[in-house]
């Protein structure tokens, strides 16, 4: 089901700092594309400025990976992850931004992840978790009602440890798992894989219906977390960003297949065809 028109318009006199001011908190040794890609989703899908918050010894390389996001260096650990020392500065670069997305490529340090649960804590902001910042959650009722708006993408194995099921359970019963952990969490969750659920705290519930098999590949939900921050930076209330992002990029990836098969699709293909997937969807909306 494609969604209604939920993009804003672009006036003509319109600049950058209000077309979306996205913050990308990621990176660490080893995981610098998980960065790259999410920073790369929100450009283009439109977010005027997007800022790479990342370990101070990886900037000079991920600069030189998405030249038109700036970046900040930050304190690290020793394993060249965020260290709990860059806190007064995310929390600076998060209140300068218009949505925020944390988790792609941070790793699972100890100290990374004591940095992540304070900082979600403390963010006012609407924001995408993903990835490493959803593993740092030892306590969604605690992290998730202070701050946000937050809008969760769990994969299967990620939503289980969430809420404390399977990943088997969670795929048994996935709109209802999606709802459940909405509604208790107040959060929007969109529930990775084979029709991807989006279910919001209201009880609002999207089953998407884009995207292939092929889309199984690293790097794919970065995009997408950079994607959903965009749109939540362009002033998309949650739910309507998730929905619309999730549909945007199995769009993205169908028309990819489209061209050249489903088999081979990296997400950088994927990140490339955006701006034709917002184009399709605008003219059928």
């Amino acid at each position: 089901m494609i969604p209604p028109n939920l993009l804003p318009p672009r006036p003509a006199a319109l600049h950058k700092g209000e077309a979306g001011r996205v913050l990308v908190i990621a990176g660490s040794a080893g995981l610098t594309g998980a960065a790259a890609l999410c920073a790369l989703g929100a450009l283009r899908t439109g977010a005027g400025l997007v800022t790479l918050a990342l370990p101070g010894s990886l900037h000079d390389l991920l600069a030189g990976l998405v030249m038109e996001a700036t970046s900040v260096a930050l304190p690290e650990t020793r394993e060249r992850s965020l260290s709990p020392q860059a806190l007064p500065k995310l929390i600076e670069l998060v209140e300068r931004a218009d949505a925020v997305a944390i988790g792609p490529g941070l790793s699972e340090h100890r100290q990374t992840v004591r940095l992540v649960r304070e900082l979600l804590s403390r963010i006012r902001k609407p924001c995408v978790v993903d990835a490493d910042a959803l593993n740092a959650v030892d306590d969604p009722a605690r992290v998730f009602s202070q701050g946000g708006p937050f809008v969760l993408t769990p994969h299967p194995g990620e939503m289980g440890r969430l809420a404390r099921m399977t990943a088997k359970d969670v795929q048994q019963r996935r709109e209802a798992t999606a709802k459940t952990f909405a509604a208790q969490q107040h959060v929007v969750l969109a529930l990775k894989g084979h029709r991807t659920v989006i279910a919001a705290p209201d009880g609002q519930v999207a089953v998407n219906d884009t995207g292939h098999p092929g889309m199984a590949s690293g790097g794919c939900g970065d995009v997408l977390t950079g994607m959903i921050a965009a749109l939540l930076g362009q002033g998309l209330q949650p739910f309507d960003a998730a929905r619309l992002g999730v549909y945007l990029h199995g769009l993205s990836g169908d028309l990819v297949a489209a061209r050249q098969g489903q088999v081979g699709l990296i997400a950088s293909d994927l990140a490339s065809t955006i701006p034709q997937a917002i184009r399709q969807y605008q003219q059928h909306t």
